[in-house]
């Protein structure tokens, strides 16, 4: 009748968690699978759902506390199971040890149940849904308000994450029509019309592109983490709204929209045309406005938790979670690898100009093109010329290790610190892809909904200094790597330009700056210089991108 449940093991080497927030009281029904707390790791913020349908007894924590992992932190009422003591017993007394062995493997349930455990199983709860299953908990709501199980549904999002769309797929749900081959065919409808992405491409998609590349074109202002989040979550009917399948609306609205840096497939229609939602001007000022609104209030609601009591000369706020655990890896990367920075500005004009004709082509699959898949391709070709620079130390064995695969991490700011996302196997995957994957990866990092797997095994890491209108920068190895390239803003400055017939004249050109810091135990200045000059090659002839 009594079920006490463990703080789960919510990734791979996190040994305690703070709780954030109860969603449950005392008394409340839970079914499987409903988040109960939301715990704040060192690695991300995650849910904790219920392992099994029934009440809640007793919450052991209050929010604030740090819990480590496998301590009982809820404990709930189950109609239907045994007392764990009392069934151990009674197997004891009537039962042989073979015949409860037996007894217990039928208990354990269908081979996948996550949620079936024996009566006699202490460390089944640990073996939550979140460890085997990659969702985010808007995916993991409408699962359950479906009543699909998720670990039948196979994700087709990065590492199998389920979306939104394969839940409706599984459901019967879906539009008619595949989104993702509407896209890949540039199918257009209605007047300006064009084929939306899911709410999961639309949404990461544009909040990436402002964040993460954007800035070095020059005129981004860079979302921060905390209002980012705000916005994603200021009103249901913005998620609702972005999964439709298309969106009908003027040419005059689209500029509008393009003007505010309003999401058009996120605007709820206020009119409906030949059967399909349309969007009126006069709704896509009105959603800015109300996301001005929700930042500003967020805004105002940082500063004054910031802000001094009268009197009061000082403030202390515990030094642990994320923010902890970056400090801990930078003393350890800078203490552990001899840094040396390498820096160099490479002239970006050819690269603006395809970025810029590309982009309504991307814009049509529902992808925001920026300027970083093209530095993540550039580094993959610089990275194969010179192997080394993809190569590790294992210093416990004393070894080189050298990598065939390409793990490319982008450093991206939150509000809790930085977080590298990784996009695996960058060098068998397209520039749309990159881009999209990751402007998923980005946007989930500054929500804390990703996953610690999204956040391991990158071979060599990308960071954007420009969004603050940076140039040059000394960064710090995300060790245990031996690269890290920093890329500043593209800024227009003269150059001295040879044109065909050795004439020189001085010319207003695109320049962006970049910063190589590697490990000088395993480069040499020689070799980081002419990886770096790869780079420049690959970025000043945008089309040789197109060979790799």
């Amino acid at each position: 009748m009594v079920r006490e449940f463990e703080l789960p093991d919510v990734g791979e080497g996190v040994a305690e968690g703070e709780l954030v927030t109860w969603f449950v009281e005392p008394g409340d029904e839970v079914s499987e699978d409903q988040p109960v707390a939301e715990v704040e790791t060192d690695k991300a913020l995650v849910e904790v759902p219920a392992p099994v349908n029934g009440s809640v007894r007793e919450l052991h924590f209050e929010e604030g506390d740090v819990i480590p992992v496998g301590d009982v932190f809820v404990t709930f009422d189950v109609e239907g199971e045994e007392d764990t003591a009392e069934a151990d017993a009674d197997a004891g007394e009537v039962e042989t040890e073979s015949d409860a062995t037996a007894d217990a493997d039928a208990d354990a349930g269908p081979a996948g149940d996550p949620g079936a455990t024996g009566a006699g199983d202490d460390t089944e709860p640990a073996e939550t849904p979140d460890d085997r299953i990659f969702a985010p908990p808007r995916v993991r709501r409408l699962a359950r308000e479906e009543g699909i199980d998720l670990s039948q549904v196979q994700g087709s999002g990065p590492g199998g994450r389920i979306t939104a769309a394969d839940v409706q797929a599984a459901a019967g749900t879906a539009p008619a029509a595949d989104a993702q081959t509407q896209a890949e065919s540039g199918e257009t409808g209605g007047s300006g019309s064009t084929a939306a992405t899911t709410a999961d491409e639309s949404t990461t998609a544009t909040a990436a592109d402002s964040s993460t590349d954007e800035s070095t074109a020059g005129g981004s202002t860079g979302q921060t983490g905390a209002s980012q989040t705000q916005t994603q979550t200021q009103a249901p009917a913005q998620v609702e709204s972005a999964d439709r399948e298309r969106t009908l609306a003027a040419p005059a609205t689209r500029r509008i929209a393009e003007e505010e840096g309003v999401d058009l497939d996120a605007v709820p229609a206020t009119e409906e045309r030949d059967g399909e939602a349309f969007v009126t001007p006069e709704a896509v000022r009105e959603y800015a406005e109300a996301q001005q609104q929700a930042q500003e209030a967020d805004a105002a609601a940082i500063e004054a938790g910031e802000a001094f009591a009268e009197g009061e000369r000082e403030r202390r706020e515990p030094f642990r979670g994320v923010r902890k655990t970056i400090a801990d890896a930078m003393v350890e990367s800078k203490f552990s690898a001899p840094h040396v920075t390498h820096h160099d500005e490479v002239d970006v004009t050819e690269l603006v100009d395809a970025r810029k004709r590309l982009k309504p082509h991307a814009e049509e699959q529902g992808i925001r093109l920026t300027y970083m898949p093209f530095i993540m391709k550039a580094v993959v070709a610089a990275l194969q010329e010179y192997p080394e620079m993809n190569a590790v130390i294992d210093e416990a064995n004393e070894e080189i290790v050298h990598r065939n695969y390409y793990n490319i991490g982008v450093a991206a700011a939150t509000d809790v610190g930085l977080m590298v996302p990784v996009v695996d196997n960058a060098d068998g995957k397209g520039m749309l892809q990159l881009s999209s994957e990751m402007n998923e990866l980005v946007q989930r990092a500054r929500e804390r909904s990703i996953s610690p797997d999204e956040l391991r095994g990158s071979t060599f890491t990308i960071t954007n200094i420009g969004g603050i209108g940076g140039e040059y920068a000394t960064p710090i190895l995300n060790y245990p790597e031996s690269g890290i390239l920093a890329v500043g803003e593209i800024k227009r400055k003269p150059r001295v330009v040879t044109d065909e017939n050795g004439e020189e004249s001085i010319e207003p050109r695109s320049v962006m700056t970049l910063s190589l810091s590697f490990d000088h135990r395993l480069i040499d200045g020689a070799v980081g210089a002419q990886f770096t000059n790869t780079v420049m090659e690959y970025l000043e002839n945008p089309e040789l991108l197109l060979l790799e």
